[in-house]
């Protein structure tokens, strides 16, 4: 049975401030009444006086906070999204004020992994690896979780712009509340039984969109985009099925709609961070002067860890790894990819 009849009556809840959770916040006032938690006391004070974030309007229905247990005793239904980086430990701080009937809904497109293990291992088995569903489940009593995913560009959303999002989820209601809470007029919202896949899917695009940045920054053509967009949905798939998901996940809204998308706009941090590399600034510089996290950075390593346990061929989160972390040239990256031997275009069917 769905509950509505009590989430209905509380308001609805978003951790974290940046451009997507600030964003999936306006969203879900125009159903509900919000609660947003941040933990920048300057941000939550423009948003108590002014009503705005970074100068960005916030719906009227929006209410800010700096209380994690204030939020959790108020809303059954929250929505955290914060970096990968940052997940857990939000989720720690947050455990001692949740309960069973909570449902969490994240919105974050990364992997949680052993700092340790990341940083010293030249390989990562998956049971050391954690999608953010199983990073709340570890860490919570909550049992009902689901996820965001699909071409959710915050600067389109934010701007009124047609969109649509998938709430994955092992459980009917989890689905059915968040469609509930988020679908209207520009905002379509569909449901999927595959959460691990439809995570795995959102955080492998990540990969894919930082090579489509590097190809647009070197002057290559759409020939080049759709050679790299269709193999690298196939590595997707190969990459998450070692993974433990399911092909339909990669093949919808949070796979290949999301990977056209974010392979295309220069709105993507992840694309960004592709193009400037080709244009020859370093990781380093890049990453410095970017307000927000680009989540696919963090993904090539993990992922290239991963891939090479498993044996699974990932030429492009290779190439990738080299670029980002090993100092070989955009140009010298996209010879080594076209020289691959790719014998089959199609392995997995």
């Amino acid at each position: 049975m769905v509950m509505t009849s009590k989430n209905s009556s509380k308001k609805v809840g978003v951790i974290g401030t940046g451009s997507f959770g600030s964003t999936i916040a306006n969203i879900l006032a125009e159903n509900s009444n919000v609660i947003i938690y941040g933990r920048d006391a300057a941000q939550v004070e423009e948003m108590k006086v002014h009503g705005t974030l970074r100068g960005n309007k916030l719906n009227k229905n929006i209410e800010p906070t700096n209380n994690l247990e204030y939020l959790a005793n108020s809303c059954s239904v929250i929505f955290p999204i914060v970096s990968s980086s940052g997940f857990r430990p939000v989720i720690k701080q947050l455990s001692p004020f949740l309960h069973p009937y909570h449902i969490l809904i994240h919105g974050t497109k990364g992997l949680d992994v052993s700092m340790a293990n990341h940083s010293n291992s030249k390989l990562l088995s998956r049971n050391e690896v954690k999608t953010m569903s199983e990073v709340i489940t570890d860490e919570t009593v909550v049992v009902r979780v689901g996820c965001l995913a699909g071409p959710n560009l915050a600067k389109e959303l934010s701007d009124g712009q047609p969109g649509a999002t998938v709430v994955a989820s092992h459980f009917d209601e989890v689905r059915i509340e968040g469609q509930r809470l988020l679908r209207n007029d520009l905002f379509q919202v569909y449901g999927n039984e595959d959460l691990i896949g439809i995570e795995l899917a959102g955080v492998l695009k990540n990969i894919i969109a930082i090579a489509a940045g590097a190809l647009n920054g070197l002057g290559l053509g759409e020939n080049a985009r759709g050679l790299l967009v269709s193999r690298g949905l196939v590595e997707m798939i190969y990459i998450g099925q070692a993974l433990g998901g399911n092909i339909k996940a990669f093949l919808g809204l949070a796979g290949i709609g999301d990977l056209v998308a974010t392979c295309n706009s220069t709105l993507s941090r992840n694309f960004t961070v592709g193009y400037r590399l080709a244009k020859g600034e370093t990781l380093e510089e890049i990453i410095g002067s970017m307000e927000e996290v680009a989540e696919g950075v963090n993904t090539v390593r993990i992922v290239k860890k991963l891939a090479d346990n498993y044996k699974v061929k990932a030429p492009i989160t290779d190439m990738l790894h080299k670029v980002l972390f090993e100092k070989m040239r955009a140009e010298e990256a996209v010879q080594h990819l076209m020289r691959y031997p790719f014998n089959v275009d199609i392995a997995f069917l």
